[in-house]
């Protein structure tokens, strides 16, 4: 009786651990992340892809930095590894090629630049409610236009 046990315990681990594998690669997400509408084919488009609210508003460090050649009026790149969740992207177009966003006297932006679900800021960036977006486990795909 305790070798039959024994081999049950056996079985149902091995089932758990088969189980555990299968969760960990179905929880893996991947992003295919468009930018269109880039008016001059120069520079980069660069941004940040956050999953919080603090990190969108540059209380925490982002997840992951984007830069990407502006050669053309539509570019896209692969974000994978990411856990299902709601994310966020900042994105500017580069076009002079310092790597920072060229701004006016006034702070007001020179450059065009863009928010996820092309979320609008109102006297400063959208607004992370306005900007997230969920991903969920396998491929996803989000595009967004720079203005």
């Amino acid at each position: 009786m305790n070798q039959l046990k024994s081999i049950f315990i056996a079985v149902a681990m091995t089932g758990a651990s088969f189980s555990a594998a299968a969760v960990a690669q179905d929880d893996s997400a991947t992003l295919t992340l468009s930018f269109t509408g880039i008016a001059e084919q120069e520079g980069a488009v660069m941004g940040v892809l956050v999953d919080s609210e603090d990190a969108y508003n540059d209380k925490a460090a982002p997840l992951r930095m984007i830069m990407i050649k502006a050669d053309k009026a539509e570019i896209a790149t692969q974000l994978a590894g990411l856990k299902p969740g709601r994310y966020a992207i900042k994105s500017f177009h580069d076009i002079d090629g310092d790597g920072q966003m060229g701004t006016n006297p006034y702070g007001m932006p020179t450059e065009p630049f863009a928010f996820s679900n092309n979320a609008v800021g109102n006297m400063g960036p959208a607004k992370w409610a306005e900007a997230a977006f969920e991903i969920k486990a396998g491929d996803n795909a989000h595009s967004i236009e720079i203005k």
